[in-house]
């Protein structure tokens, strides 16, 4: 057990998660967010998630989707502003791509945060392609040309 869980307490099912605090949390980063029933249907068919907890409250979390065998892809990974560069980003990370072991694995993520990702050995795709359903405004937020 790192020193960081023993601060906090890592969950690895949706079992009692306030999805309000994880559509805030979203929101808090600036990440896509939505009605907290579409972030628990989400979250609960996932292959893989991950909260951090204090108490009650949700410092960060993380999500895979996969097809169990050679493909996966995360999202919905996030910290509460106050809590970053302390390792929590890390760990969601870390636990998640233990669960992925052996698998592809794609992400995106906010423009300018690519760097955290590079330490995990996460590069730049040249030939990745996405359709977004609100593409004027991912363009407009730098996701996409």
């Amino acid at each position: 057990m790192t020193e960081i869980e023993k601060e906090i307490r890592v969950q690895t099912d949706c079992a009692g998660i306030d999805w309000v605090q994880v559509r805030e949390l979203l929101k808090s980063v600036e990440m896509g967010h939505h009605e907290p029933e579409m972030h628990q249907k989400a979250f609960t068919n996932s292959y893989a998630v991950i909260f951090l907890l204090q108490n009650d409250r949700l410092l960060g979390m993380g999500r895979a989707v996969s097809d169990g065998v050679y493909q996966a892809g995360l999202y919905d990974i996030a910290v509460l502003p106050e809590f970053q560069g302390r390792g929590f980003g890390r760990l969601i990370l870390e636990k998640l791509m233990k669960r992925l072991d052996g698998m592809n694995v794609i992400l995106y993520a906010n423009p300018g945060r690519s760097g955290f990702y590079e330490k995990f050995g996460f590069r730049t795709l040249r030939t990745g392609m996405i359709r977004f359903t609100n593409p004027e405004r991912m363009a407009a937020r730098g996701f996409i040309e």
